[in-house]
């Protein structure tokens, strides 16, 4: 008989564990704190993190991203480095991160915590550009921005006037988008198997399902919200937009982009704090834990010993790599990651050159896109595998079934508008033009002087762009309202029967004015952006719908002490080989299709007008190429699977994922209900689980 420990030293133990397990930060642990340590508690505020997240990295930043190209003179390649700054910082932190946060022992709420608080403080740094610059100079309100034909050639490069773009920028939002990067990491790595751990395995992939699908939210509340802070002036806190004549319709408008971010910062602090106040592990979880039989990919990985220490790391890393099913998911995952990744950093852009709308506007129809496609797809993705209660390789059928329809619809970037009527660029002048002046100067304006005009293209009554007013052959401007309307434009010629446009003052019928030349987007004639919209939700539906039974049957191949650290290498494969190199690919892809590039100071700077046709063909062939490498990834996954004990049971749960209890040498059932077999056995009861009440108790 063992011998008993000392009653004192066992109870002091007790009280340790028991006070480890206790809701509250360091030693204060209030007793009214502890209602809310269950797993639906830690699963409201872990979908807000998810949700900011997906809010400032997948949403403002990319809403943005065209307005920092316009605001600091980048190039998309740049703004391409900057978008996969979050991917980097992610690849080198998951390991660590997944690894020691995945340890048993480890508190996971506090790594979710403190990398809130890291990302809050990304949030912080990527607004701060706003403030290191001088007020936004708006084209079009000095007088080098009309025609002039007695001035002398100069040039904006003469001065030390300190330079808005370049290097320093650059280097300002890539940093802040490491400390992103790094501050997320533990949310869909020790996140997920927090909430795996703590649930019954019925219930993990509804828990999962709802954490999706905030995360998947987030950007859409992202998209919407950012384009309505773009709305906003810049320098709205200085400076009266209307006083200076330009809108958000306005071709050099510059929205209030940094808002978004210190508003980020602030929900960051506020949901680190309850993050930072859940213990390691929640109340049932031994009984979960019990209760759960593994799915893992059978074979030499799974039945090597549990990895504990550090130096293990390669070897546990060899061992996953070894489950073929595992190595292809992940594979299928970097393929998608690369597509979600790329469009979600430059579909804003797509939109806005290929049907001639504002940042605003094409922000407010990805917002319009992601919210039921994304946040449904996602639920939906979930809510079949726990319907139609799928074993492993059933999951991965339905992810192959999935991303073969997502191709079918990629298709929908076959649709392209016509080139933008620019004057120079895409259509001549009305004017014969001036050997040797450059495509933007014609006999209409070879006398103005424009070369020290900036870019600030103004939509003429012909219907064609023009770079500036000055190259227009613009003399006199005037402000009506929020517009400037220019006049005397030489380089203009009216519509047939010579009679102008007008811009109306206010109600009174006569209250309007002629113009030639207005500081505003041309409406354009392209019939396919809502045909656009409709196809683009139907590849975001079915795309997130394959993202949850992808992450269930990545969960469910591997062994229940490798999922932490399995994640962290399937992130770890997401993030080298799709999500960071995508922004990098699309960003010199869509500057291969840039038609007029800005000149400053002997520089290129940043892309002001674009070959649709070519943007529509590189993103129609990435998109077809992507989506066929993921079916075929995920069909290899679903072939080389193998069940344990070598059953086939490939399209529900087969009797193996039905728990059963161990059996009493009096033919009872574990929890003292009378067995009911003939033999004696055990009878499996209806949820599949030992304990009936694991389903019901509070703390699911």
């Amino acid at each position: 008989m063992p011998e008993a420990e000392p009653e004192g030293a066992s109870a002091g133990v007790v009280h340790q564990d028991e006070d480890m397990l206790r809701c509250g930060w360091g030693k204060l642990r209030p007793s009214w704190l502890q209602r809310f340590r269950t797993a639906k508690w830690a699963l409201f505020w872990l979908c807000w993190a998810g949700a900011i997240q997906g809010m400032v990295v997948n949403g403002f930043v990319n809403v943005v991203i065209t307005t920092i190209e316009k605001r600091f003179g980048l190039r998309s390649m740049q703004t391409g480095v900057i978008a996969g700054g979050y991917d980097m910082a992610s690849f080198a932190c998951l390991a660590p991160v997944t690894y020691l946060g995945g340890r048993s022992g480890s508190s996971k709420p506090r790594w979710l915590g403190w990398g809130v608080l890291l990302m809050g403080t990304g949030s912080l740094l990527f607004a701060l550009p706003h403030f290191l610059v001088s007020p936004y100079r708006v084209a079009g309100e000095e007088p080098d921005d009309l025609c002039s034909f007695n001035r002398t050639a100069s040039t904006r490069c003469e001065g030390n006037e300190p330079s808005e773009g370049g290097s320093w920028a650059v280097a300002v939002f890539v940093f802040a988008q490491l400390l992103h990067g790094a501050g997320a990491t533990p949310l869909f790595t020790l996140g997920v198997t927090y909430i795996d751990e703590n649930v019954s395995k019925k219930m993990s992939s509804v828990y999962l399902g709802v954490y999706y699908t905030m995360a998947v939210v987030g950007p859409a509340v992202g998209y919407v919200l950012g384009g309505q802070i773009l709305n906003v002036y810049t320098d709205f806190l200085t400076v009266d937009s209307e006083a200076m004549g330009i809108t958000p319709l306005s071709s050099v408008w510059i929205g209030a982009w940094w808002i978004g971010f210190i508003f980020s910062a602030v929900l960051c602090l506020i949901v680190a704090i309850p993050l930072l106040a859940f213990p390691h592990e929640l109340p049932g979880a031994e009984e979960i834990r019990a209760s759960k039989v593994s799915e893992a990919h059978e074979g030499a990985a799974t039945k090597s010993a549990a990895f504990s220490a550090l130096h293990e790391l390669p070897r546990a890393a060899a061992a996953l790599l070894r489950n073929p099913t595992f190595l292809f998911l992940n594979l299928a995952g970097a393929s998608e990651g690369m597509l979600i990744s790329g469009f979600a950093a430059f579909l804003p852009k797509l939109i806005e050159n290929q049907f001639a709308v504002s940042a605003s506007e094409a922000a407010l129809l990805l917002g319009v896109i992601t919210v039921p496609a994304g946040g449904g797809g996602t639920f939906l993705g979930g809510w079949l595998v726990k319907r139609w209660q799928l074993a492993c390789a059933g999951i991965i059928k339905l992810c192959v079934a999935a991303t073969v329809v997502a191709a079918v619809f990629t298709f929908s970037f076959v649709l392209t508008c016509e080139d933008y009527p620019f004057a120079g660029v895409t259509v001549t002048y009305n004017s014969p033009p001036v050997p040797g002046g450059g495509r933007l100067i014609a006999a209409c304006n070879v006398g103005c002087g424009c070369e020290a005009a900036p870019f600030a293209p103004v939509c003429g009554a012909d219907g064609a762009v023009y770079y500036s007013a000055c190259h227009a052959g613009c003399r006199a401007r005037s402000l009506a309202g929020a517009a400037q309307l220019f006049h005397e434009c030489a380089c203009v010629a009216p519509s047939s029967g010579g009679a102008l446009p007008t811009y109306r003052l206010g109600d009174a019928p006569n209250d309007t004015i002629s113009y030639e030349a207005i500081n505003s987007i041309c409406s354009t004639g392209c019939p396919y952006l809502w045909l656009f919209v409709f196809l683009s939700f139907l590849v975001m539906l079915f795309t997130f719908l394959a993202t949850m039974p992808a992450l269930t049957a990545t969960l469910r191949c591997v062994r229940e002490d490798q999922r932490s650290f399995a994640l962290g290498i399937q992130w770890i494969k997401v993030r080298l080989l799709g999500t960071i190199p995508a922004p990098l690919l699309f960003g010199f892809l869509i500057d291969l299709s840039c038609s007029l590039w800005a000149k400053t100071c002997e520089t290129t700077g940043a892309c002001q007008l674009y070959d649709n046709v070519n943007m529509s063909r590189y993103m129609l062939g990435l998109a077809l190429v992507g989506k066929l490498c993921s079916v075929l990834f995920f069909f290899l996954a679903w072939w080389f699977y193998r069940p344990p004990g070598g059953k086939n049971g490939n399209a529900v749960v087969p009797s193996v994922d039905l728990v059963v209890c161990g059996e009493k040498t009096n033919g009872n059932l574990a929890n003292g209900a009378p067995g009911n077999g003939a033999n004696g056995t055990v009878e499996r009861l209806g949820n599949g689980y030992c304990n009936a009440a694991l389903e019901c108790s509070e703390h699911l």
